[in-house]
């Protein structure tokens, strides 16, 4: 008599890894060298696989002596199943490497995920077309150490829109940084010499007429820009961002 309540079709796999080898053989039994277990939260053991195509199930302890083992090898990074061999594709729903080297093809998950980045990416695009020339400015010098004085507002919109559309999530995270626009402040007291580095980019100095003194060492390890932004917050640091601010043309 039919199951009517099961239906059983044909499954695909891939390699989980961006770059697939042209073929990827799967283990199928278990060895000293790779240990074929699956725990079973019912019986609270660990109950050993092995594919044989011959047999109902792909545990050991529920085969005949007649089991003949056969490869599972991904051509190109993909697996094929078809509904009939309903061993394999339980020896892949339990075996130790699925989600981490290979995973079932889910098209209707695959699409759900594309669509959310579809839409993040939207909104990066939105958010990097409405950005102010002072937004836009800042964002440049954060994101690529930009100069913007010597780069046209035209060059900056195209890197800001290839940026936010092939990294929309870290664009949004950028754009939406309470220090973002002190970061850029700092980076402009660099740009126009106000703020120079010296020593290999391990101290900060004024660059003023007026001053020429030491504002602060980098320690090892250290970005120079994040330090002085930091220093900037302090309450030493207050009134010299002020003042600096006051010099910017």
């Amino acid at each position: 008599m039919k199951n009517k309540n099961k239906v059983f079709e044909a499954k695909s796999y891939r390699l989980t890894r961006d770059v697939a080898p042209l073929s990827f053989m799967l283990p199928t039994q278990n060895s000293r060298r790779f240990a074929l277990m699956h725990f079973d939260e019912d019986t609270g053991t660990n109950r050993e696989l092995r594919y044989a195509r011959n047999q109902k199930s792909p545990f050991v302890d529920e085969q005949d002596g007649n089991a003949i083992l056969e490869p599972v090898i991904f051509e190109d990074g993909l697996l094929y199943v078809g509904k009939e061999n309903q061993v394999l594709q339980k020896f892949l729903h339990y075996h130790p490497l699925n989600g981490v080297k290979f995973e079932e093809i889910n098209k209707a998950k695959d699409a759900t995920e594309e669509v959310d980045y579809l839409l993040v990416q939207a909104d990066a695009l939105i958010e990097a077309k409405s950005l102010s020339l002072e937004q836009l400015e800042n964002v440049c010098r954060v994101l690529f150490g930009m100069d913007t004085s010597k780069t046209s507002t035209a060059e900056m919109k195209r890197d800001i829109l290839v940026f936010a559309k092939n990294n929309p999530t870290d664009f949004l995270d950028v754009i939406t940084d309470p220090e973002l626009q002190l970061v850029g402040t700092v980076q402009r007291f660099f740009d126009q010499g106000l703020l120079t580095f010296r020593k290999s980019n391990k101290e900060v100095w004024f660059n003023l007429s007026s001053n020429k003194t030491k504002l602060l060492n980098v320690p090892f390890g250290e970005e120079g820009i994040d330090l002085v932004v930091s220093y900037m917050k302090s309450d030493d640091g207050i009134e010299i961002l002020k003042h600096l601010e006051s010099l910017l043309d």
